[in-house]
């Protein structure tokens, strides 16, 4: 016996059934238009966006806009030194007074390094890369630049800097420091700067420095003993955050708060920059709608 129930659920099975039919057979025709990926607001100036795997740009504002760097420059000061031929990242460079003074004189972030002692190129590009260690940088270019004093071979080190933007197509860049503390004429844009990050990431080393949350150096004093530095914390709060590798963070007073970042998440890949955002809150948040639409636009 059917109830007025049972039938009631046969009849609305019946309509499903048909229903569904008939959505099966137009399907056949016209296929559904996928959902649209809704373009997101940011409210830093500058910002850009690309597919890391392909390059197709997948967001601009102001991207090709000259802004400060601030010391997302070290990206560029790093990849000079894993460029360099036959570079052996165990070698030892002994830290100068001048590099103490330079951090003293310029008010300087610094990884806390000291006269004296011994700290090998890797460990310099983990003080340069995560507590934004301006000191690190300043021996890294005095160690790889060319000349008699270290002003000269800083400059010269910094001249490999231009060199290398022009080389990568980065033809709204120019440096003139080694650690973003402009002299004047430091400069890039978004797009350029998210070029040189692309570029940069093809390194398995700058990879593994970005991407870390905190190391501790063992450095070398002038008596041979073993000095254990205090650990070198990643200015990026975004690491590890939907996929987020890196890559490295900036602040200053003009060029107020900036981040060239990195992403891959189910085997897509994105990258891009915000420069001159208004606070490190709003860096944060225009750089996550930027990640999260970059994986919605490519997946």
């Amino acid at each position: 016996m059917i109830t007025a129930t049972k039938g009631l659920r046969i009849r609305r099975a019946a309509a499903v059934a048909v229903t569904t039919g008939a959505v099966l057979v137009t399907g056949a025709l016209t296929a559904a238009p996928a959902q649209a990926v809704t373009t997101p607001t940011i409210t830093a100036p500058g910002g850009y966006l690309m597919n890391g795997a392909t390059g197709a740009t997948l967001f601009t504002k102001a991207a090709d806009t000259k802004r400060l760097t601030a010391s997302t420059t070290k990206i560029m000061t790093a990849k000079v030194v894993l460029s360099q031929t036959n570079l052996n990242l165990d070698t030892k460079v002994t830290i100068r007074k001048e590099v103490s003074d330079y951090i003293v004189s310029r008010g300087a972030s610094s990884a806390r390094l000291i006269v004296g002692d011994k700290v090998t190129v890797r460990q310099l590009l983990y003080g340069m890369m995560l507590p934004s260690g301006c000191d690190a940088a300043m021996s890294l270019a005095d160690k790889f630049g060319s000349g008699t004093t270290v002003k000269a071979r800083t400059a010269n080190f910094i001249g490999k800097m231009n060199t290398m933007a022009k080389s990568l197509g980065m033809t709204n860049t120019h440096f003139d420091s080694f650690d973003g503390i402009s002299n004047g004429s430091n400069y890039s844009t978004p797009r350029d700067l998210t070029k040189l990050a692309r570029s940069a990431m093809k390194s398995t080393t700058f990879k593994a420095v970005v991407k870390t949350k905190s190391y501790t150096a063992k450095t070398i004093t002038k008596t041979g003993a073993t000095r254990t530095m205090a650990a070198w914390n990643n200015t990026n709060a975004l690491l590890g955050w939907n996929g987020t590798l890196g890559i490295k963070t900036g602040s200053g007073t003009e060029a107020r708060y900036c981040l060239v970042f990195a992403a891959t998440l189910n085997g897509e890949q994105v990258m891009g920059a915000v420069l001159t955002a208004s606070s490190e809150a709003n860096r944060t948040a225009d750089v996550k709608k930027l990640i999260s639409y970059g994986y919605a636009r490519i997946s």
